[in-house]
């Protein structure tokens, strides 16, 4: 057990990083049950104020730790494979941008963004090949869907993650994409406003439109250029984000991206030469700067959209639309916020009852 009260201050690198990921990176060897009980107790302060595990700091302010008991030590962490060069090589031909804080990549499609119990090839564990092995590791700050292609960012260090990650949720930066569609919309240029829910009995693997329980969700669409009546190429400009947002609200209003079977069924095929993959692309995102300025890159479309694009005589040049202002928020935005807002908190004093109730009483 450490006997002393401990002071560290937080450094450049550290600024806007949560708490308790400042632990997992300078104190390693502090777990979070550690830093909980600690913060629940008022013991764990930072700047002589009582502290949380979620709360962000900022550099220059002073956190103190008072002495802290040791804890049964756990499983070593399992080391991450190391890569190939051909992996590494593989990484270093997505990039497309990069700078001291930021790393842009172009994913190809097929390929997800993070791992999971039947993914082992992913992003996630090919960013070590993007920077030398005594370097930090960078961090994806979002996701593409694995069959989606385009602009991915990645933080080079995690005051670079958490300034991009609040922009993110904060909706500041513009995420543009480029889809074709089966049909053509009778609206060109439209807003979709249809709340998103996980679909029951899918194990959270599909969405749906659910007007009663769903999350707000609000999508943009622009028709670039029309194959007669046949198809579309769109440009779409989330201005939430929702699981499969694009994907879900294209097929609700009836034109879904080609090759989305998930959620245009048979009809989001189109016949001939036309590929049956996804053609949904990431063609450019545009995101404030921590160090200053703005990235804004675009990436070019993977080889079974082009193609596509070129086989409907569509012009890729065409796509590329100016970015206008989101528009505000509109009333009926701002009451289905309040309601899922409601709705969390009954949740929470639900947990909070059944923790009351199950904990019992001392005496």
């Amino acid at each position: 057990m450490s006997q002393d009260v401990r002071t560290f201050t937080v450094t450049e690198e550290d600024d806007g990083i949560r708490l308790d990921r400042w632990f997992k990176r300078n104190l390693p060897e502090t777990n979070f049950t550690a830093v909980a009980r600690l913060a629940r107790t008022g013991q764990l302060r930072v700047d002589g104020k009582r502290a949380a595990p979620g709360d962000r700091i900022e550099a220059g302010q002073v956190i103190r730790i008072p002495p802290i008991e040791p804890v049964p030590e756990s499983a070593p962490r399992r080391e991450r494979p190391k890569l190939s060069e051909e992996e590494i090589a593989f990484a270093r031909s997505m990039v497309i941008e990069e700078d001291p804080a930021a790393i842009v990549l172009n994913k190809v499609p097929g390929l997800a963004t993070q791992g999971g119990t039947k993914t082992k090839e992913h992003v996630d564990g090919l960013l070590g090949g993007l920077v030398a092995e005594d370097a930090a590791r960078p961090k994806l700050v979002h996701r593409l869907d694995k069959d989606t292609s385009g602009v991915l960012l990645v933080a080079r260090t995690p005051r670079a993650a958490a300034f991009f990650s609040k922009a993110f949720s904060g909706r500041t930066a513009r995420k543009i994409y480029w889809a074709v569609v089966t049909g053509v919309p009778s609206v060109e240029d439209g807003i979709i406003e249809l709340p998103i829910a996980k679909q029951p009995g899918t194990g959270g693997e599909k969405m749906h439109v659910d007007e009663e329980e769903g999350q707000v969700a609000k999508t943009r669409y622009r028709v670039v250029e029309r194959a007669g009546n046949r198809a579309a190429f769109v440009e779409l400009q989330p201005f939430t984000g929702r699981t499969h947002q694009l994907r879900v609200h294209m097929a609700a209003i009836g034109h879904p991206i080609v090759g989305d079977g998930k959620y245009g069924g048979p009809e989001s095929y189109l016949t001939g030469s036309i590929s049956r993959k996804l053609h949904l692309h990431a063609r450019r995102l545009r995101i404030d700067h921590p160090d200053g300025g703005r990235i804004d890159v675009m990436a070019e479309p993977p080889e079974h959209f082009a193609a596509t694009l070129a086989s409907l005589g569509f012009d890729p040049d065409a796509g590329d639309l100016p970015i206008e202002d989101a528009p505000p928020p509109t009333r009926a935005d701002q009451k289905a916020k309040a309601r899922q807002h409601a709705k969390q908190v009954r949740k929470g004093r639900r947990g909070e009852r059944r923790s009351r109730s199950s904990g019992g009483s001392r005496r």
